[in-house]
């Protein structure tokens, strides 16, 4: 057997690139990627330790290093994030879902009727996160989610195959503009485009170069997409119906000034683990 070739020596060799790349936790990551790689779970992994990598898995593993060392995303090169629990396809068509965007869900759960049908919609839905977590966590919901990118609305649609939700849910490309289900829906929540556009060129490179900027940018003061919103909720959307929004951590005042001045009501502004604001929640 030569030592040089084993899983053990493969994994000490990668994690001495990605620590060289200034990649966080490098050896947790080379873990992972080999688990990906090799499609081994993480007891296989420490099993086959001392057993000698074929050709194959180790071209692949270190393909998937190499990226990670370039700065690609860690999700993207796997092609899986996680989120609420549930493990997500993921790809550059798509933002990468964030735990910070999990306070949007727990919010907009208690926005929903307990033990009653519901119907949501997820307006950008990107990778589906927020509606499938929603769906999952709430059997009695259907949902729809609308995506302008064909790209990323192929990935929602696997997403809600690989969870079993196809049934109770379906993926609309298209423009939030041009939905005519807005009078027919108790719950609409959206993670919209919340950065202002001079803004992204200042964002973490892995952003800044990986992440799509259409689903970034959100004009001149980042506030552009929940002007389209909300214009369009004002007058379409049921009486007593939820709009849910994530948001920018320093646009709290500024979305719930928006909404107040289109007549919702039962207004609020709801902080993610880091103390910043993150979700506004408002009634038609």
């Amino acid at each position: 057997m030569h030592e040089q070739r084993t899983f053990r020596a493969q994994l000490a060799i990668a994690t001495q690139r990605l620590t060289s790349a200034g990649i966080d936790q490098p050896a947790r990551e080379a873990r992972h990627l080999m688990q990906h790689a090799c499609a081994l779970s993480a007891a296989e992994l420490i099993g086959e330790e001392l057993s000698e990598m074929t050709f194959e898995q180790s071209s692949a593993f270190f393909d998937l290093v190499e990226r990670r060392a370039s700065g690609e995303p860690f999700e993207y090169v796997t092609g899986t994030a996680c989120f609420y629990g549930l493990e997500l396809e993921c790809s550059p068509a798509t933002l990468i879902p964030r735990p910070d965007s999990e306070v949007v869900v727990d919010e907009a759960l208690t926005r929903l009727p307990l033990g009653r049908t519901a119907r949501i919609a997820d307006l950008g839905t990107g990778t589906g996160c927020l509606l499938i977590a929603l769906l999952k966590n709430q059997p009695g919901t259907t949902g729809i989610g609308i995506e302008r990118s064909s790209r990323a609305a192929q990935v929602a649609t696997a997403n809600l195959r690989r969870h079993g939700l196809s049934a109770r849910a379906s993926i609309e490309t298209g423009s939030w503009d041009d939905w005519t289900g807005w009078g027919e829906t108790d719950l609409i929540i959206s993670n919209p485009p919340y950065i202002a556009s001079d803004i992204i060129e200042t964002l973490d490179e892995s952003v800044r170069s990986h992440e799509p900027h259409i689903a970034l940018d959100g004009g001149a003061d980042g506030l552009a997409a929940y002007r389209s919103i909300i214009h369009l909720a004002r007058s379409q959307m049921k009486p007593g119906a939820w709009l849910v929004f994530e948001i920018g951590y320093d646009q709290g005042k500024a979305v719930t000034s928006l909404l107040e001045k289109a007549g919702f009501d039962a207004i609020s502004c709801g902080q993610d683990l880091g103390e910043r604001d993150r979700v506004v929640s408002a009634r038609r």
